[in-house]
């Protein structure tokens, strides 16, 4: 292990257990079942060298049995925002599936040209992607994709960190400091998390210093990208409904579909500049603690009615976070939790509440939205590990008159829902909130020089509240749906010896 990188205090217990087992030749796991999620790679020994060059490998063999109460045809990453009202055929049809597309591969390279001096580099794969010919009938043949690719460079006696490449955002919680792979992301087996919890993965710059490993600033430019919602059906180019007191409304313009390169099937937003993340944070014998600013651009090009030119409109939005990771009183279990609030900030939850929408005049309108969570996770035996995790992210309106008479954007309140209540009605809902529960563990029952396997079961019971509406009269409609998942995994990590 790095010498930068001191293990938290879960890492560091279930580590002395570990080398206490093999002593003793127990063969029950005394790793740490965090690593579902955090990469195990940083605490295992070179599998090879090349000259200066050590390399370690990681990684895990998945196969996941994925249970919904609503069939969301999705994979091992459930969309939050998209579990179906009762007017859905969907809503009442549950969904099972197996996959083995978590499965991963990870590579750490590292170097030290001084004593002082730390170069190393990271890749890490799954098979979370599809292609054109993807199908599930006979060979399932999902593609690999790329989760994370960085390179960092480490100056031990300045305390200064630089990373480049593709990692998971400064924004995300840490356990300790906040470099790279000591990300203190949930123990949960869903792809996408739980709602609340504040992530990307994205392209970024970082640079960070520390003082004593102790105290830490980090600053991050990272890739940006937008996402738009909007009461009307409304596509790049489409014509916003004219507010009150006007004809017509104008035209706007706010993202293309992919280019070289890039996913043809997928709109990409107008991103005038970078998200820019700065963050500090402090190490005590209490607890790591962080707090950050997040700043954003949004982008548009407004054709005002009746015109025949464009122009540019640039919004600013952003939002302020922190986050914890405590002991309660032992390093068996460990108290996490974060938040985060702001405008324009949907882009960084699970749910992908939207990040913008527009006013009367087209100009983007960053929704306001807040989201946290809160979490227990503990190890009550050696090769245990269970958690529970609440989470929640919740908008808030951005509206105005229309010349109908009708609320026009995000949040509108005088929409009819009706039909969201019952089979095969026409439902327009906004989501307003997301709340979740979940609970599970791990059981880390085979361990040796052979590598390691590890089972889970997990549930999530998830709650969505959309804006209220009317139901054509005078009536107030208040549509919410709810949905359950259940995970049955296993897997075998064959370099965690």
């Amino acid at each position: 292990m790095s010498a930068h990188q001191t293990p938290s205090p879960l890492f560091q217990w279930l580590g002395n257990q570990r080398n206490e087992a093999h002593r003793t030749s127990i063969d029950l796991t005394s790793s740490s079942p965090l690593a579902i999620t955090q990469t195990e790679v940083d605490h295992l020994p070179p599998i090879f060298q090349i000259g200066n060059l050590t390399v370690r490998l990681g990684g895990f063999i998945d196969f996941s049995n994925i249970w919904r109460s609503s069939n969301m045809t999705s994979g091992p990453a459930t969309a939050w925002n998209n579990f179906p009202y009762a007017n859905s055929p969907n809503h009442g049809l549950s969904e099972e599936r197996f996959s083995a597309q978590l499965t991963r591969f990870s590579t750490l390279l590292e170097a030290n040209p001084t004593k002082a001096v730390r170069l190393q580099a990271y890749v890490e794969a799954d098979f979370g992607g599809s292609g054109g010919t993807t199908n599930s009938v006979q060979i399932n043949g999902y593609t690999p994709r790329l989760r994370q690719g960085y390179f960092t460079f480490t100056q031990k006696d300045w305390g200064f960190h630089l990373l480049m490449g593709q990692a998971w955002s400064l924004t995300t919680n840490y356990a300790k400091g906040v470099i790279p792979r000591q990300e203190q992301l949930p123990a949960v087996t869903d792809n996408n998390q739980i709602p609340g919890i504040t992530f990307t993965r994205v392209p970024q710059i970082r640079i960070a210093k520390d003082w004593d490993k102790k105290y830490w600033l980090a600053l991050s430019i990272e890739d940006p990208q937008a996402t738009v919602g909007f009461s009307d059906a409304l596509s790049s180019g489409g014509t916003l409904p004219a507010a009150y007191g006007r004809l017509s409304g104008p035209r706007v313009y706010y993202a293309n579909s992919g280019g070289v390169l890039l996913n043809p099937n997928t709109q990409y937003s107008y991103n005038p500049a970078p998200d820019i993340v700065l963050k500090t944070a402090v190490d005590t014998s209490f607890g790591h603690y962080e707090v950050f600013g997040l700043a954003r651009w949004f982008r548009g090009l407004v054709q005002p009615a009746g015109e025949n030119h464009t122009h540019k409109s640039t919004q600013f939005g952003g939002g302020v976070g922190a986050g914890m990771t405590v002991p309660l009183g032992t390093d068996r279990l460990q108290l996490t939790g974060n938040v985060l609030a702001g405008q324009g900030v949907g882009r960084y939850g699970p749910s992908l509440i939207p990040d913008t929408t527009f006013d009367h005049n087209g100009n983007p309108s960053p929704v306001p939205e807040i989201m946290g969570s809160l979490g227990l996770v503990g190890h009550p035996a050696r090769s245990v590990l269970l958690y529970t995790y609440g989470g929640v992210e919740s908008a808030g309106r951005r509206t105005y008159l229309g010349a109908d008479g009708l609320q026009h954007g995000y949040g509108a309140t005088d929409l009819n829902l009706s039909g969201c209540d019952y089979e095969f009605g026409t439902c327009s809902a906004q989501t307003r909130t997301l709340a979740s529960l979940t609970a599970g563990g791990w059981w880390h029952f085979l361990d040796g020089h052979y590598g390691s396997v590890m089972g889970g079961l997990q549930y999530t019971y998830i709650r969505k509240f959309a804006f209220k509406g009317n139901d054509g009269a005078d009536h107030a409609v208040d549509p919410t749906t709810y949905g359950h998942t259940v995970y049955v995994t296993f897997r075998y990590y064959p370099f965690q010896q």
